[in-house]
C-alpha cells in the first residue's frame, strides 16, 4: 500500500467503523498528509517502513519549523491513530510513534525592571497621599516587590497575616502551604499607610481582607492586574507592569544581592529548587563582574587586558 492508499483505508475506517466526527478526520487528513509528504522526501514509500527514529526526526523537523507542541502532538496522536489502525488490521505488529513526545520550547523568563527604574516609580507613587485607592495600589506594590509574592497570595491576605511589629507577613501558597516572609520597611509603611485609608472605604463587618476594592470587598485578581498596569502607564514605565513582573524583579535583584539561591527558595515558596533556578537569572555581565572581583585567580592586571598576547 501506498502512502498515500493507506491514509485514504484510515479515514473510510475512521467514518463508517469509528463514526469519527467530520473534523476529526478533517484534522486526521491534514496531519497523515504533511507527515506523508515528508516521509516520501525521505526517500519512504510505504508507512510500514517508518520507524520510530523517522517519527522523532519528523517531530523536530515540525518543531524547527516553528510548529507548536501542542500542534506537534496532535500531528503524532494522529500517526499513533493511524499505526494502531495498521496493526489492527494485521499490517504491522509496532507502533513508532507511541513514546515520541513534541519538543518543548525553552522556558521564556517574564521580564524585569532594573532596581533604579523601578526605584523611582515606586518613590514618584508613594507621592500619591489623597486617593485611598492609589495608597492601597502603592502598599500592593511595595508588598509584592517587597516579599516576591504571587498574585493569587496578595490577594488572599487577611488583616491578621501581616505582623507589622516582626515586619513578616503570613503567606498561603501553592498546594495550601504557608510560609512567613519578611517585609521591608518601605512596604510595611505604605501598608501603614493603606490601613489608616481603609477606614475611608464601605465597610463590611465581616469582610476581613487586607485589600479592598471599591466597594470595600476583597479585591480579586483582575482588579489588581488592572490596578498595576493603569500604575505602570501613569509612572512611565517602558513595560507593562503586572504582578509576575514585580516577583521575578524581586527574585533577581534578591539574587544579584545575596547569590543564595536556597533562601530565595525558602522566600518565593518554591517545592523544589530547580523552579528556583529556572525562574531568576542573572545579567551574564553582572556574573562576569562578580567573577572578576571575587575570584583570586581571575584577576588580571590592566596590560594584559588590553594586549592579551
Amino acid at each position: 500500500m501506498t502512502l498515500a492508499s493507506t491514509i485514504e483505508l484510515f479515514i473510510a475506517h475512521s467514518e463508517r467503523v469509528r463514526r469519527l466526527s467530520p473534523h476529526t478526520l478533517s484534522n486526521y487528513q491534514r496531519d497523515l498528509t504533511c507527515a506523508s509528504q515528508w516521509l516520501a522526501q525521505q526517500g519512504l514509500t510505504s508507512w510500514l517502513a517508518t520507524k520510530k527514529h523517522h517519527v522523532r526526526q519528523y517531530s523536530a523537523h515540525l518543531f524547527r519549523r516553528g510548529m507548536s507542541s501542542a500542534s506537534i502532538q496532535r500531528q503524532l496522536s494522529s500517526l499513533r491513530s493511524l499505526f494502531r489502525y495498521l496493526i489492527h488490521e494485521g499490517y504491522c505488529q509496532g507502533n513508532p510513534a507511541d513514546g515520541v513526545s513534541a519538543p518543548k520550547k525553552p522556558q521564556r523568563l517574564p521580564a524585569t525592571l532594573d532596581a533604579e527604574t523601578l526605584n523611582v516609580a515606586l518613590n514618584q507613587g508613594a507621592q500619591e497621599r489623597d486617593d485611598p485607592l492609589k495608597i492601597r495600589d502603592q502598599a500592593i506594590i511595595e508588598l509584592l516587590y517587597s516579599s516576591g509574592l504571587r498574585l493569587s497570595e496578595i490577594v488572599s491576605l487577611n488583616l491578621l497575616d501581616v505582623d507589622r511589629r516582626e515586619g513578616v507577613v503570613r503567606v498561603t501558597g501553592k498546594g495550601n502551604k504557608t510560609r512567613v516572609v519578611p517585609v521591608g520597611s518601605t512596604a510595611l509603611e505604605a501598608i501603614r499607610l493603606w490601613l489608616r485609608a481603609r477606614q475611608h472605604l464601605p465597610k463590611n463587618s465581616s469582610e476581613t481582607a487586607l485589600f479592598l476594592n471599591h466597594r470595600g470587598q476583597r479585591l480579586g485578581p483582575r482588579g489588581v492586574q488592572k490596578r498595576l498596569r493603569e500604575y505602570g502607564q501613569e509612572q512611565g514605565l517602558p513595560q507593562r507592569l503586572h504582578p509576575h513582573m514585580l516577583r521575578h524583579s524581586f527574585a533577581s535583584h534578591l539574587l544579584e544581592a545575596s547569590g543564595d539561591m536556597r533562601a530565595l527558595q525558602e522566600l518565593l515558596g518554591h517545592a523544589d529548587l530547580a523552579t528556583t533556578q529556572i525562574y531568576t537569572h542573572l545579567d551574564f555581565q553582572y556574573l562576569a563582574k562578580a567573577y572578576d572581583n571575587a575570584h583570586p585567580r581571575a584577576k588580571r592586571d590592566d596590560a594584559k587586558k588590553d594586549n592579551p598576547d
